[in-house]
């Protein structure tokens, strides 16, 4: 049986056991620092506690430790790691290589290759594995056919795939556009999204050919139709973005995903199973449009789209809800089929290009009153809902229940009974005394009564011949030992993990792996493990390479490829951004691999 894994983000504790309970296998959450998000940070108690929690149902707890480090950081980084493992965290994502240099001493947890070490090859994918990574986290760029042959060419490695969620246009590891600018790097979790800034396009001879457009936003990505190819490609983990998110987006996206991934095993229930244990039951009805989003796509699942940005707006679209027919002084009524409640959030498209928000002060039926009237709202405009109250208000209470069927044989021994299920089996010493009347229907009752753990009662077996008197507060007593044999049963998951890491005389870096991934040694430790001279990080020396290496071309975006069919572009290149302050980055068009290089210039 091959498991299948459904990987949450937690901003915090209370993130976590949201995703918990609406059906995730497993959680992606980030520590005290050295994580990729440096705001959604968590402390050491925290982590601990949502270990226990999730390992009740064998979910297991990742953390995020994958920034790149420096030296004065080194010591700080393994005590933490050490905190970690003690607090029984399941594996630890890293970016630095420093983790696996043997001087660096580090505990016996399973370390997982963070998207932010570039992982697009098979090459790349191999050599990870060789130094003791027992997963690897794909690059978000990648097709399902060469997903199947990283598979197919590494097939121990566990596949880790980005399902859900916000898309950088660098790939992951590789975009050092926010530190030239601004001076904070996204490899030390602290990305200041310029892909999401406004820019104009214009070519070598100055002349404009777009303004002050969204030309670097992608839309979000959403793989919830897709899952079974993904799975037959090979992946196993299936990873939602999101730990900036709060509590509503961990739950709708999660149980979105945990109902398709039920659908699929269903389907092939001889062949796949979940990573771990317990169903969900829902309040409420997920549906994945009513959550922020960009606007959805694919991305490269299928090879090369034409619709992958959001170049009017890098703000949540959410759903659309109809368009408007009839505008009066404060009021106006919306041609569709959506329902409405006082407080929606609904946005559109101005004259302008830019996105428009307004609240609903009042709904009746399709007729809408605005705390203010639009100025630019015109019949005929497409509406969109950003913030739907009542589905809102269904999320902010509790809104899903996830319990581990057990089914529990009752039994007599010589001394007494025993009551088992699988995996643990009580006893309780007790005479044999023949029951005056049925007690069957009273057994059942009494074992039941699993209310407030994480288990309920989908049987009580019993012998055909079983006619003894048990006590009520007997039976009571062996539920409880049988609940709690379980429970510390699942409490600690993370058993200490070997790995074949280097030793002192292994050099493993390989000139020939590709992408080399050499811009981002920050310490002498990750220098020495890779045999190099010095450290190259691009947030100590600068650098002179691409500051963003692209899948999206905008070549192709805006039908000017003409390798996939477009029209021969009429401007001169080369081609550059600008921001609005007069910065500009010089587009690099690289065709044999299908690659678009943005470059520092000048203001």
């Amino acid at each position: 049986m091959t498991k299948l894994e459904l990987l949450a983000p937690a901003k915090d504790l209370a993130c976590g056991i949201a995703a918990v309970d609406h059906g995730a296998d497993a959680v992606y959450i980030g520590a005290r620092q050295f994580g990729a998000r440096a705001a959604a940070g968590n402390s050491i108690d925290d982590i601990s506690q949502l270990c226990q929690y999730a390992h009740q149902f064998s979910v297991r707890v990742y953390v995020t430790v994958n920034t790149i480090l420096y030296d004065n950081e080194l010591d700080a980084t393994r005590q933490l790691l050490c905190e970690l493992y003690e607090a029984g965290v399941d594996a630890i994502l890293v970016q630095d290589m420093a983790l696996l240099n043997p001087a660096f001493n580090l505990p016996p947890v399973e370390l997982h290759a963070s998207t932010q070490t570039d992982n697009r090859s098979v090459e790349k994918v191999r050599w990870l594995h060789s130094q003791g990574f027992r997963r690897v986290v794909l690059a978000r760029e990648l097709s399902v056919d060469e997903i199947a042959a990283i598979h197919e060419a590494v097939p121990d490695v566990d596949l880790e795939v980005f399902v859900h969620g916000a898309l950088c246009v660098s790939y992951s590891g590789q975009c050092y556009a926010s530190q030239y600018c601004f001076g904070r790097s996204a490899n030390r979790g602290q990305c200041a999204q310029v892909c999401r800034m406004k820019f104009d396009l214009i070519d070598a001879d100055g002349r404009e050919w777009e303004h002050q457009r969204h030309l670097l936003s992608l839309k979000d990505l959403n793989q919830s139709d897709h899952l079974e190819e993904l799975i037959k490609a090979g992946a196993t983990s299936f990873k939602i973005e999101g730990r900036l998110k709060d509590v509503a987006y961990v739950k709708n996206v999660v149980a979105a995903y945990n109902q398709r991934l039920d659908a699929f095993i269903a389907r092939h229930a001889d062949q796949y199973c979940r990573a771990s244990e317990g169903r969900c039951t829902y309040t409420f009805t997920p549906q994945l449009n009513k959550t922020f989003n960009r606007g959805f796509t694919t991305y490269f699942l299928h090879g090369r789209q034409p619709d992958i940005i959001s170049p009017d707006t890098p703000k949540a679209l959410g759903e659309y809800v109809g368009k408007v027919k009839e505008i009066r002084r404060d009021s106006f009524n919306v041609a569709g089929t959506a329902a409405f409640a006082n407080g929606d959030g609904l946005c559109f498209f101005n004259r302008d290009h830019e996105l428009e928000g307004f609240r609903v002060n009042r709904a009746e039926g399709n007729r809408l009153f605005p705390q203010q009237m639009p100025r630019q709202l015109r019949a005929g405009v497409a509406l969109y809902r950003n913030n739907d109250v009542a589905f809102e208000r269904l999320l902010s209470r509790p809104s899903s229940e996830r319990k581990i069927p057990i089914t529990m044989q009752l039994s007599s021994t010589p001394d007494g009974f025993a009551l088992s299920t699988c995996g643990g089996t009580v006893y309780a010493a007790c005479a044999h005394q023949m029951a005056e009347k049925p007690q069957h229907e009273n057994i059942v009752r009494q074992l039941s009564k699993l209310g407030g753990t994480a288990y309920e009662c989908s049987g009580v077996e019993l012998p055909d011949d079983f006619s003894y008197f048990i006590p009520s507060s007997l039976l009571a007593d062996m539920r409880r030992r049988l609940v709690e044999q379980l429970a510390q049963k699942d409490r600690k998951l993370n058993e200490p993990y070997e790995s074949n890491r280097p030793n002192e005389s292994h050099r493993p870096y390989e000139p020939h792996v590709s992408p080399p991934f050499l811009l981002n040694i920050s310490n002498r430790l990750s220098q020495q493990f890779y045999g190099l001279s010095d450290v190259s990080a691009y947030e100590l020396h600068g650098g002179e390479g691409p500051l963003m290496q692209c899948r999206h071309c905008l070549r192709y975006a805006l039908g000017y490829c003409v390798k996939h069919g477009g029209r021969k572009p009429q401007w001169r290149e080369p081609l550059f951004l600008r921001l609005g302050d007069g910065t500009r980055f010089r587009l690099e068009f690289d065709c044999q691999h299908c690659q678009m290089n943005v470059y520092a210039h000048e203001k």
